[in-house]
């Protein structure tokens, strides 16, 4: 018998049964953390051999880059690449998880990817894909920063709850169209935007330096990780047609501890600002030298 003529007596038994809650989509039931944890390793699997099978796929994948269709065959999942640094968000509520992760070798990326878990495995994957001429682009500098920072598990007793965790993420995001929104910014922070830092080592870093005004951050997907204090958000930059792009939290007593994006600007060197290394002749301190 051929896996989808399985795939269709079982759901065939299922609605004879009259198995209603086994009908329904597996984030209305949620998952656990063991087999969204087996996702994330099943992904780096993939990255790493370049090959999209490692991943436990359900009966079709949605695959897509930059929030656009494309081939698991061409892509950069088939590219043989390893992360040197990633972080790993589980959403137990919604049965997704996110990887942010940077290549070094052998061409730098960073990436940003999602992926959807139902029923029969992973339906849909969608990763923002950034290297050379992307926004503020400089791996080496994003894994020098990130690898520093402290995403691990927080106790118990000190979780903010998954809606405390989205109202600060989407507090940060809203306050590019609308000025008067408050931020519960945390001190110290962290912004991590492509390759450049706001955090100097000290306990006055501030992520607080403003935003463009006038933009509307749309299409938002979250991933939340209590345990993490984690907030993912997939979205578009500029509006419903804008920019692919992934806003990373991470939120310490309902303060915003560190932010990271990743955006990918198309056809557009730097989504149309000046080179980085320009920029950086100008203001080298986007690039901080920290001690430790």
């Amino acid at each position: 018998m051929t896996k989808f003529a399985v795939a269709k007596a079982a759901i065939a038994t299922m609605a004879a049964a009259g198995a209603v809650m086994a009908a329904a989509p597996a984030a209305a039931q949620g998952c656990t953390r063991e087999t969204l944890q087996g996702v994330a390793d099943s992904y780096g699997k993939a990255q790493a051999e370049g090959s999209v099978f490692n991943l436990p796929i359900g009966e079709w994948l949605d695959y897509r880059e930059n929030m656009k269709m494309s081939s698991s065959a061409s892509g950069v999942i088939s590219q043989p690449m390893e992360f040197a640094w990633k972080l790993e968000l589980l959403d137990t509520g919604n049965c997704r998880v996110f990887v942010e992760g940077v290549v070094l070798e052998p061409k730098p990326y960073v990436l940003a990817t999602q992926l959807n878990f139902g029923y029969f495995g992973v339906g849909q994957m969608n990763t923002v894909v950034t290297d050379e001429g992307d926004w503020l682009f400089d791996a080496a500098k994003t894994y020098e920063y990130a690898r520093r920072e402290n995403w691990d598990t927080i106790p118990e007793d000190r979780r903010n709850t998954r809606e405390e965790l989205l109202a600060a993420a989407n507090a940060y995001l809203d306050l590019f169209k609308d000025k008067s929104v408050q931020v519960p910014w945390g001190t110290p922070c962290a912004r991590l935007e492509g390759g450049i830092y706001t955090g100097k080592g000290t306990p006055e870093d501030t992520c607080n330096v403003g935003v463009p005004e006038g933009v509307d951050l749309a299409e938002r997907e979250y991933i939340v990780d209590e345990t993490k204090g984690a907030v993912a958000v997939m979205l578009r930059f500029g509006g419903p047609k804008g920019r692919p792009d992934a806003h990373t939290f991470r939120i310490e007593d309902g303060k915003i501890r560190y932010v990271h994006t990743v955006t990918n600007c198309g056809d557009e060197v730097n989504c149309g600002f000046p080179p980085l290394a320009e920029m950086l002749k100008k203001n080298p301190e986007m690039q901080p030298v920290l001690k430790n």
